[in-house]
C-alpha cells in the first residue's frame, strides 16, 4: 500500500452550484410533469448513473448528464448537513 496517497477534496465554485441547482430543479419539474416520482428517479440515477431514470422530456436527461455526479452528491450532502431552510 502506498503511504503517499492523499484524500481528494472537492470544491464546487459558487456559480457551478447555482447551475447545478437550476438543472436539478428543471429535471425535477420535467419528471413531475411526466407523472414520475422525481425524488425516486433522481436517486436512482445518482446511485446507478443510469440516465434512463431521467425522462427525455424538456431535455432533462441531457441536462442532468452535464453535471458531474460526484460534485452533485457532494453538494447535496453539504446542503443537507449545513444549509438551514
Amino acid at each position: 500500500m502506498d503511504n503517499n496517497q492523499s484524500t481528494i477534496k472537492f470544491t464546487v465554485p459558487g456559480e457551478e452550484k447555482e447551475n447545478m441547482r437550476t438543472i436539478l430543479r428543471n429535471v425535477f419539474d420535467a419528471l413531475n410533469e411526466k407523472g414520475y416520482n422525481p425524488i425516486n428517479q433522481i436517486v436512482g440515477y445518482l446511485l446507478t448513473e443510469d440516465p434512463t431514470y431521467i425522462t427525455n422530456y424538456n431535455s432533462a436527461r441531457s441536462k442532468i448528464c452535464r453535471i458531474d455526479r460526484d460534485e452533485l452528491l457532494q453538494e447535496l450532502v453539504h446542503c443537507y448537513l449545513f444549509d438551514k431552510t
